[in-house]
């Protein structure tokens, strides 16, 4: 059964992958077996790809603004040259803009929904064309939110987005199912890192989010590893339009 798990022979793209979640999936997929084209939007993904490579395979790292729209319509295009091929897309980058939604700007707004939606269409839309047009299985992992079910507070962009994102999971999958290419999404709880950086300072928010989750403790970027490995591999080859949930028991409560 372990077989079905692995990723040897494939090749992975995962965005915002220079630190947190998507550092965490990018080493998780290689410890599984994948190569891994480690992208950073602003900063440098090296420190990934050396840990890629200490876990014994192939990293090239990758650049882009995801802001800009030719940023994201080209970086597949850029990850096949380098890597020249590709079988798994986890399109995890995102940023988060916070504030009363009666003052926010409309700049925020447009910055949240090209990183957080806008650029994830076009990265699958791209990574669909290469996999149809090669003739090949593949997997799209997209990353989600709580916020894709629940509104949250003074983020009215994120949960936009991140709403969208799991729309848009079930849509793709709809149309590429049949031809063998799984589109999914894993949707993180309350983890430790930069996006939550302004709900870990303040203490009685952060403690009244403990308290709801029923694991006793807020994520880690690693607890979402297993959730990758498995829908980048065989063994979710019948999942389709899902939103695996990874969130300490939250949703359940």
């Amino acid at each position: 059964m372990t077989a079905a798990f692995s990723l040897e022979g494939r090749t992975a793209l995962v965005t915002g992958a220079s630190r947190g979640i998507g550092a965490a999936l990018a080493v998780g997929l290689a410890e599984a077996g994948a190569d891994v084209i480690a992208h950073g939007n602003s900063r440098s993904p090296d420190e990934t790809c050396r840990a890629v490579e200490r876990a014994s395979r192939r990293a090239w790292p990758l650049t882009a603004d995801l802001g800009d729209p030719a940023a994201s319509r080209d970086l597949v295009g850029r990850a096949v040259a380098l890597a020249g091929r590709l079988d798994i897309l986890v399109n995890n980058a995102g940023i988060i803009r916070r504030g009363p939604s009666q003052d926010f700007a409309d700049a925020d707004w447009q910055a949240v929904l090209e990183v957080d939606l806008s650029a994830v269409f076009r990265l699958c839309r791209a990574m669909g064309k290469h996999l149809l047009d090669a003739g090949r299985p593949g997997k799209i992992v997209n990353v989600a939110s709580l916020l894709s079910f629940q509104g949250g507070l003074t983020v009215a962009a994120y949960a936009a987005a991140k709403g969208g994102v799991a729309q848009l999971t079930k849509a793709l999958a709809n149309e590429w199912a049949g031809k063998h290419i799984n589109v999914n999404a894993i949707a993180p709880g309350y983890i430790h890192t930069d996006n939550t950086a302004p709900l870990q300072a303040d203490k009685d928010r952060y403690q009244s989010i403990l308290g709801r989750i029923p694991a006793g403790r807020w994520g880690e970027p690693e607890d979402l590893k297993g959730a990758a490995v498995f829908l980048a591999s065989s063994a979710s080859d019948f999942v389709h339009g899902h939103v695996l949930v990874v969130d300490g028991g939250w949703m359940g409560r």
